[in-house]
């Protein structure tokens, strides 16, 4: 039996949840530093934004065993030296520079980390062709 035939059809990731003390101050972050588009906010205290197809849902930790920073999400860019250089510029807080993390037959992976209002840590990804 091939995989897609015991599957149950999970074609693509469609939302992903990242934890905010302040949703407010986080929501504000993701829409004017990383320029992801708003959907919608809902009470109590929830901002839904489009990230590629990809919803991405701020909010608080409902229980307190939830309330740690979420996975790295990582952000692909075409231009990771400029994307770099933009949110530097608008005041966002890095852990390292833009570097090369590997050699692929048909590009080179860079990345960098970054982290957002809320601590949660962050990445850009970018694969640069040959």
């Amino acid at each position: 039996m091939s995989a897609t035939s015991t599957g149950i059809g999970i074609t693509r990731l469609g939302q992903v949840a990242i934890n905010a003390k302040d949703v407010d101050r986080a929501a504000a972050f993701y829409q004017d530093k990383l320029g992801l588009k708003l959907l919608f906010k809902a009470p109590p205290g929830l901002a839904f934004f489009d990230c590629g197809g990809v919803r991405l849902m701020l909010a608080r930790a409902e229980k307190p065993e939830f309330d740690h920073p979420s996975s790295v999400l990582y952000f692909a860019v075409p231009d990771i030296q400029a994307a770099y250089g933009k949110l530097k510029e608008s005041g966002v807080h890095f852990e390292d520079e833009p570097h090369l993390i590997a050699k692929m037959p048909a590009h080179d992976l860079w990345m960098t980390f970054f982290r957002d209002t809320e601590e949660n840590l962050l990445a850009l990804m970018s694969e640069i062709a040959r």
